[in-house]
Protein backbone atom coordinates (compact mmCIF):
# COMPACT_ATOMS: atom_id res chain seq x y z
CA UNK A 1 0.00 0.00 0.00
CA UNK A 2 1.32 3.36 -0.82
CA UNK A 3 2.31 5.47 1.99
CA UNK A 4 -0.63 7.78 0.78
CA UNK A 5 -3.32 5.55 1.11
CA UNK A 6 -1.90 4.49 4.41
CA UNK A 7 -2.32 7.24 5.88
CA UNK A 8 -5.53 8.24 4.39
CA UNK A 9 -6.75 4.96 6.08
CA UNK A 10 -5.39 5.77 9.43
CA UNK A 11 -6.61 9.21 9.41
CA UNK A 12 -10.20 7.50 9.17
CA UNK A 13 -9.74 5.15 11.60
CA UNK A 14 -9.10 7.60 14.20
CA UNK A 15 -11.98 9.62 13.12
CA UNK A 16 -13.91 6.86 13.42
CA UNK A 17 -12.66 6.77 16.90
CA UNK A 18 -13.57 10.59 17.84
CA UNK A 19 -16.70 9.79 16.33
CA UNK A 20 -17.89 7.37 18.61
CA UNK A 21 -18.08 10.42 21.15
CA UNK A 22 -19.31 12.44 18.56
CA UNK A 23 -20.63 15.21 22.02
CA UNK A 24 -17.38 15.76 23.28
CA UNK A 25 -15.43 15.90 20.06
CA UNK A 26 -17.73 18.57 19.07
CA UNK A 27 -17.45 20.36 22.10
CA UNK A 28 -13.69 21.45 21.75
CA UNK A 29 -15.15 23.56 19.36
CA UNK A 30 -12.90 21.73 16.34
CA UNK A 31 -13.07 23.53 13.13
CA UNK A 32 -14.25 20.46 10.22
CA UNK A 33 -12.58 22.51 7.56
CA UNK A 34 -8.98 22.30 9.72
CA UNK A 35 -9.27 18.33 9.51
CA UNK A 36 -6.46 16.73 7.43
CA UNK A 37 -4.41 13.73 6.88
CA UNK A 38 -0.75 13.94 7.91
CA UNK A 39 2.11 11.49 8.43
CA UNK A 40 0.93 8.75 10.57
CA UNK A 41 -2.29 10.46 11.48
CA UNK A 42 -4.98 13.05 11.58
CA UNK A 43 -4.84 16.75 12.61
CA UNK A 44 -7.28 19.41 12.87
CA UNK A 45 -7.62 22.97 15.08
CA UNK A 46 -9.56 23.47 17.73
CA UNK A 47 -11.03 26.11 20.38
CA UNK A 48 -11.31 24.62 23.84
CA UNK A 49 -11.21 25.87 27.03
CA UNK A 50 -7.56 24.51 28.09
CA UNK A 51 -6.10 24.39 24.34
CA UNK A 52 -6.94 26.39 21.40
CA UNK A 53 -4.74 25.99 18.46
CA UNK A 54 -3.31 22.27 16.44
CA UNK A 55 -4.21 18.68 17.68
CA UNK A 56 -2.03 16.07 15.78
CA UNK A 57 -2.87 12.60 16.62
CA UNK A 58 -0.04 10.64 15.32
CA UNK A 59 0.21 6.22 15.52
CA UNK A 60 3.45 5.45 16.99
CA UNK A 61 3.92 2.39 15.26
CA UNK A 62 6.84 0.80 17.21
CA UNK A 63 4.47 0.97 20.15
CA UNK A 64 0.56 0.70 18.64
CA UNK A 65 0.01 4.12 20.50
CA UNK A 66 -0.78 7.05 19.76
CA UNK A 67 0.88 10.47 20.49
CA UNK A 68 -0.84 13.41 20.93
CA UNK A 69 0.43 16.77 20.17
CA UNK A 70 -0.88 20.32 21.20
CA UNK A 71 0.54 23.32 19.26
CA UNK A 72 -0.98 26.16 20.53
CA UNK A 73 -1.89 28.96 18.52
CA UNK A 74 -0.45 31.70 20.46
CA UNK A 75 3.57 31.55 21.86
CA UNK A 76 4.17 28.75 23.74
CA UNK A 77 5.68 25.54 23.99
CA UNK A 78 3.91 22.18 22.49
CA UNK A 79 2.69 20.12 24.55
CA UNK A 80 3.32 15.87 23.81
CA UNK A 81 1.53 13.37 25.04
CA UNK A 82 3.10 9.84 24.70
CA UNK A 83 1.70 6.29 24.42
CA UNK A 84 -2.23 6.59 24.71
CA UNK A 85 -3.68 3.83 24.37
CA UNK A 86 -6.78 3.89 21.43
CA UNK A 87 -9.92 3.59 24.51
CA UNK A 88 -7.92 6.31 25.76
CA UNK A 89 -7.94 8.85 22.68
CA UNK A 90 -10.85 10.93 23.44
CA UNK A 91 -9.96 11.25 27.42
CA UNK A 92 -6.61 11.86 27.22
CA UNK A 93 -7.91 14.60 24.27
CA UNK A 94 -10.75 16.20 26.13
CA UNK A 95 -8.68 16.48 29.36
CA UNK A 96 -5.78 18.41 27.70
CA UNK A 97 -8.30 20.48 25.53
CA UNK A 98 -11.50 21.54 27.20
CA UNK A 99 -11.83 20.24 31.33
CA UNK A 100 -11.45 22.36 33.50
CA UNK A 101 -11.40 22.34 37.11
CA UNK A 102 -14.97 24.30 36.74
CA UNK A 103 -16.38 22.98 33.45
CA UNK A 104 -19.96 22.95 34.34
CA UNK A 105 -19.62 26.89 35.41
CA UNK A 106 -17.73 28.15 32.27
CA UNK A 107 -20.08 25.96 30.41
CA UNK A 108 -23.12 27.58 32.37
CA UNK A 109 -21.38 31.06 31.55
CA UNK A 110 -20.11 30.51 28.24
CA UNK A 111 -23.58 29.21 27.07
CA UNK A 112 -25.81 31.79 29.47
CA UNK A 113 -27.10 28.27 30.86
CA UNK A 114 -29.36 28.89 34.21
CA UNK A 115 -28.64 26.00 36.93
CA UNK A 116 -31.83 25.06 38.38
Amino acid sequence: MENNDYNLELAKYIWSVLRMQIAIFTSWGVNPESMKVIEGGLEFHCQGFKHTGTVRIILNEGTDLFEIHLIPDSEGEEKIIEDVYLDMLVSVIDENVEKTEDYEKRISEEYHIIEL
